[in-house]
């Protein structure tokens, strides 16, 4: 909605909406102050230590880790002799080098360097298990104060550490500094905090499993084991962007149910993912858009008692690092080296079966909450004044345009580096097709939050090599009210998911008046937002439903949100969803209420599938599921947000065969996705009353010049029926009836055709038709 802008709302979206499905708050925890100690005989700060040369210490200070709240900052410290702890650490440590950034191998070793412009100590942190037992409570982590006359290259702190093992070790970083949160310092010694570049992260390993201990995550890597084997036959799909129809889905989701026959060992993993390829194979989706798998607490709403505490975020928008696959969406609890492996696993697959993978992603903001409820895991340890936008007016609070409590700074030069640096790694290291920007206004904002006209940090995502081969698609708005749709910063490469399509498309079908002539625009593929310099129709990702806000079915089923199990008394959610109940609000038994429910959803697909631009759906929505009118539901590990491979079952032969024989129809029909915007010649309006504003039908001719195959189209969403003029078939032709949604399965759709005879249609209440003309 164009409203939302200037309400400083996102579109069926609200900020507050937003901040309830997202952010991720916690009491900050009141830590004592450290005891000043040296570490492997060097001071914590600058000057101290002799790091000319390589040393090699048997006697070492150790700490016991803590979680990172509670008593997170109540550390124990105690020397250890090698003649007494029963374990010898032969560790030598160097200065080390600046690049990379994160875990490297080099001659002496392993490399470790982070970034921290305004940080006056750095200390790296290597856990180890103690001999002989598993129990982490015993695991000791190694400490190295890092000297900044020694270890540090501009803005980059860097040591080489000799002895440690090549895979399987965790490590992390304690950074000091200054301490005035007015001038937007938030360090604080205490906290093991994650490195941003660490490309694999060790934490909890089995999936919202609570054992009422707050996970600490810290890093790890693994150089031992080989490389993944793609395959001597593999190839990316390489799709052209007309050619796709997206499927937007959680990973976890998919398979999580028992519903899905999986064993639960591999329920809502990659590995159960790809036991359901077929599935997508049968429906004719070519891409999925996966929900976020970057590293994400899902247990983030339990950290101090709230409204909220009783849900797991199932969703993901919540990041905590940008390089590391869910850890927990490994299968068996098989942790992050596992992850990592079964995911390129995945991605395997999905290539084979011509599908790529397009990843969602959250660069706008990252798990560390806001400076009310703080929580510090990384970026606000390490360096808070670069990494996130600040309020200097405010206290240098952060400011947020996400919603969530924070705002990621991503036009400063660093994180501008570390964001493509993730792009580049999924690209390369996963084989990722694409990428879709959660609330990507964000990243066209500059450090003190105003808009930029030529954003930096989207000319080189557009502009990179390593990307050039990728899907890069917008969310063309954000929590603070910049509302970009048709007007996102795209150098001709960046699409947008059009969220007026998704508006205009609920408003007609629905039967509002005054939109005729706007369904026209939209299903031409958007001209009055797309048709500018080199950018084509597929730029305008079309959507009626995302995973943020009603299902399909709940789109005409509810009039009204129904949030009650979020805890917070159906303040969250937004109001406005341009939906309809079709008489009674939510469950019922009314064969005449279920039947016009079940024309409706076959409408809004005839539509989508139709449309000139990118096609993109919800998983779910091909056999109707339902959360119950839970339009805000990523707080529920539940039957709400997971598929439900029963009722799939149930209706493959009525609903699911309607939306799968669709979509194989777009495929088939190159008229419908074309890469250029339809001309006078392309489509004739069947037309004469376009300025009356009480008339809900529209039909229409999309021409196929090359071989006279042209689709009739009309959609009626009056109450009433309307008989329509047939046009002439092209020579040589006649029309077949492919779809009429008021006839029941499997009537609905007959993909050969069946004859149509004489020269009009009687056009039943809220249905669609469509007509194609062949031999």
């Amino acid at each position: 909605m164009d409203s939302a802008a200037s309400t400083n709302r996102s579109p069926l979206r609200p900020a507050a909406a937003a901040t309830a499905r997202r952010s991720s708050s916690s009491v900050r925890p009141a830590l004592p102050n450290r005891v000043a100690a040296s570490r492997l005989g060097v001071a914590p700060g600058c000057g101290g230590g002799q790091f000319g040369k390589a040393q090699r210490f048997r006697s070492v200070r150790s700490t016991s880790v803590g979680a990172q709240t509670g008593n997170a900052g109540r550390i124990v410290t105690e020397e250890r002799e090698s003649a007494t702890a029963g374990t010898e650490m032969p560790l030598k440590y160097s200065s080390g080098k600046a690049s990379p950034l994160g875990v490297s191998q080099v001659e002496s070793g392993l490399n470790f360097a982070i970034f921290s412009q305004n940080a006056s100590s750095v200390t790296l942190c290597i856990k180890l298990p103690e001999r002989g037992t598993k129990d982490e409570e015993s695991e000791k982590v190694v400490e190295f104060a890092l000297d900044c006359q020694k270890n540090k290259t501009g803005d980059i702190w860097h040591v080489s550490v000799e002895g440690l093992p090549t895979s399987g070790v965790l490590y992390g970083y304690r950074v000091n500094g200054p301490q005035g949160w007015e001038q937007g310092h938030r360090f604080d010694s205490n906290i093991i905090l994650l490195d941003p570049y660490a490309k694999l992260v060790s934490g909890r390993n089995y999936f919202g499993v609570d054992n009422g201990k707050p996970s600490q995550p810290f890093g790890t890597y693994d150089f031992d084991s080989s490389p993944f084997d793609w395959g001597a036959d593999y190839q990316l799909p390489h799709l052209p962007e007309t050619d796709l129809v997206i499927y937007e889905m959680n990973v976890r989701a998919f398979t999580a149910d028992e519903s899905s026959g999986l064993d639960a060992a591999v329920r809502g993993s990659y590995l159960g993912f790809i036991d359901k390829i077929p599935h997508l194979l049968e429906l004719g989706v070519n891409a999925v858009e996966l929900l976020p798998v970057f590293e994400f607490d899902e247990l983030e709403l339990k950290r101090y008692p709230n409204p909220r505490d009783h849900m797991v975020n199932t969703w993901g928008y919540s990041t905590i690092n940008f390089f590391a696959p869910m850890t927990r969406y490994a299968s068996a609890g098989g942790g992050p080296l596992a992850a990592s492996r079964e995911l390129k696993q995945m991605v395997k697959a999905l290539h084979k079966a011509g599908i790529e993978v397009i990843l969602d992603v959250v660069y706008n903001h990252t798990n560390e909450a806001d400076d009310a409820n703080p929580y510090v895991t990384s970026f606000r340890g390490i360096d808070n004044k670069v990494y996130y936008m600040l309020d200097p007016k405010n206290n240098s609070q952060l400011l947020n345009f996400s919603g969530c409590g924070n705002t990621l700074n991503c036009n400063h030069p660093v994180v501008m580096e570390l964001v493509l640096d993730s792009l580049r790694h999924w690209v390369t290291e996963y084989h990722i097709d694409g990428f879709r920007f959660d609330l990507a206004s964000v990243l066209c904002r500059g450090p003190d939050g105003s808009p930029l006209d030529a954003p930096p940090l989207i000319r080189e995502i557009a502009k990179d090599s390593v990307l050039s081969r990728c899907k890069i698609i917008a969310e063309p708005w954000d929590c603070g009210g910049l509302y970009l749709v048709g007007r996102f910063p795209n150098w001709d490469r960046w699409a947008e998911w059009n969220g007026k399509y998704r508006d205009d498309l609920r408003r007609f079908i629905k039967g509002d008046p005054g939109m005729k002539g706007v369904l026209a625009t939209r299903v031409s593929g958007s001209a009055d937002l797309y048709q500018v310099n080199q950018r084509k129709p597929h730029h305008g990702v079309n959507f009626i439903i995302a995973h943020d806000g009603f299902t399909l079915c709940d789109l005409v089923s509810y009039n009204l949100k129904h949030n009650d199990a979020n805890g917070e008394g159906g303040r969250d959610g937004c109001n406005d969803n341009f939906s309809w109940n079709c008489g009674v609000e939510g469950e019922t038994n009314d064969s005449n209420v279920l039947a016009l429910r079940s024309r409706q959803m076959k409408n809004f697909h005839v539509a989508l599938m139709i449309s000139q631009g990118t096609p993109m759906m919800l998983m779910g929505d091909e056999y109707g599921h339902t959360r119950y009118g839970n339009n805000n539901s990523y707080g529920h590990d539940t039957c709400i947000n997971n598929f439900q491979w029963g009722q799939l079952a149930e209706r493959r032969y009525g609903h699911f065969r309607f939306f799968s024989e669709m979509i194989k129809f777009r495929q088939n029909h190159p008229i419908l996705k074309r890469d250029r915007f339809l001309s006078k010649n392309d489509v004739t309006w069947h037309e004469d009353c376009w300025d009356n504003l009480e008339s809900k039908f529209l039909a229409f001719t999309i021409h196929d010049h090359n071989s006279g195959g042209d689709i009739y189209l009309a959609f009626n969403a009056h109450d009433y029926s309307v008989d329509a003029v047939i046009p002439p078939a092209p020579q040589h032709k006649h029309w077949n009836r492919v779809v009429d949604t008021n006839l029941e399965s499997p009537n609905d759709i007959a993909p050969e055709g069946v004859p149509l005879t004489g020269s009009g249609y009687r056009i039943a209440p809220f249905s669609s038709i469509l007509l194609k003309a062949s031999p």
